[in-house]
């Protein structure tokens, strides 16, 4: 009779129990998650595929000034993408937080008049 060697994870957290447990007990922070997930999983594609087509590019280059010239067109292309994309992903963390926010404001208002001294 052989023994596995393969010990069992104790003490370690199912993950799909835990995301569960996390998208039950607050949705708002899942759908966060997810939105950001999402984005991140989009812009990192986009990114592989431009940088792939700039390999592609350079490497047609026939002469020093070409590749200079690529070369600066991709790192400008590439700045305004980045920060493109940290836009984005402040614009939905921001909605999320706006979202989360007002459901935490209560319908009643008090005015200073109506607080006894």
């Amino acid at each position: 009779m052989t023994k596995s060697a393969k010990k069992p994870d104790a003490g370690k957290p199912d993950v799909s129990a835990f995301s569960a447990a996390m998208i039950a007990g607050n949705p708002a922070a899942s759908k966060l998650w997810l939105d950001i997930m999402a984005e991140s999983t989009r812009f990192v594609s986009e990114r592989l595929q431009n940088d792939l087509e700039t390999q592609k590019a350079m490497l047609r280059c026939q002469n020093p000034t070409d590749l200079v010239q690529l070369q600066s067109e991709f790192f400008r292309k590439t700045v305004e993408q980045y920060t493109a994309e940290a836009q984005r992903l402040f614009e939905i963390m921001t909605e999320a937080t706006e979202g989360t926010v007002k459901d935490t404001k209560t319908s009643t208002k008090r005015s200073y008049d109506d607080v006894p001294l």
